[in-house]
């Protein structure tokens, strides 16, 4: 006996409904304003995104995480429905080239090698992209990283893949020995007001710094960025008692500012904000 057909329609997974949403926004009756954009157009959103993640991320906020998350991941479907339409790939093929490169960097998982640290996992992982084809082409360990990406972050790329070469120092006290140098070299440098020189002691010092960071574990981006949150917060302060007093900001002394600033300090540290 013939088995009957449901009439219930499949239901679709989440992201195959996403991608759907769209392809039909891209459609012929869709949005006129998704239909317009190009790979050009919508780049700037990409990096958008990702900073929106980030803060997220740093507002330790799940909710706002999944949604942020969401944003991101709809540049990438956006992306490649432009592609689709173009005939170069589709989003399964995007999948399918992630998939495949995340298990052939992982043998030690997937495929019964050893590597028992994640040093190790990192050494290999770089073994295993230069004979990939994309890789194969390039002539320098360093070609691989984003020039794009803001300084702080660029930097500390070049010294993780230097260090995952072996090129790195033994230990973070060398490191900071480098540091107490650059400090005297930017000296000199000030002292004969070359600008020129002092901008390259300058870049020196973040390099080195950031080289500090890396070793302690520390993200130099967090890091400074937690910072500029603690400046504004104080200066907030500040600005706050200003008013209060009746007070026009410019029209104080440099010397009535740092007391203000100082009381901001003592505020900030015994918790009052």
């Amino acid at each position: 006996m013939p088995q009957k057909k449901s009439n219930k329609k499949k239901k679709q997974h989440s992201f195959d409904r996403v991608v759907k949403v769209i392809e039909t926004l891209r459609g012929p009756n869709g949005c006129p304003w998704d239909k317009e954009q190009t790979r050009e157009s919508i780049k700037p959103l990409l990096i958008e995104e990702a900073y929106e993640v980030l803060e997220a991320i740093e507002e330790k906020d799940p909710e706002l995480i999944k949604e942020e998350l969401g944003d991101l991941l709809l540049q990438v479907i956006f992306h490649a429905q432009i592609a689709k339409e173009s005939n170069e790939f589709t989003i399964k093929e995007i999948l399918d080239v992630l998939y495949d490169k995340m298990v052939r960097r992982h043998p030690h998982v997937f495929k019964g090698k050893d590597a028992k640290s994640s040093k190790e996992v990192l050494k290999q992982w770089e073994e295993i992209k230069k004979k990939e084809k994309k890789y194969k082409k390039k002539k320098s360990l360093l070609e691989g990283i984003p020039k794009a990406l803001p300084a702080l972050l660029y930097a500390q790329r070049l010294q993780d893949k230097a260090s995952r070469v072996g090129f790195d120092w033994e230990n973070v006290s060398q490191v900071y020995e480098k540091f107490k140098e650059e400090i005297e070299e930017f000296e000199n440098a000030f002292a004969e007001g070359k600008k020129e020189k002092m901008e390259e002691e300058i870049g020196d010092l973040f390099f080195t710094l950031i080289n500090i960071s890396r070793f302690l574990k520390i993200n130099p981006e967090d890091a400074l960025k937690k910072t500029a949150k603690k400046f504004i917060s104080r200066f907030h302060s500040m600005e706050k008692n200003i008013e209060e007093t009746g007070s026009i900001i410019e029209n104080l002394s440099l010397n009535e500012l740092d007391k203000l600033w100082e009381k901001a300090k003592e505020k900030e540290l015994s918790g009052e904000f």
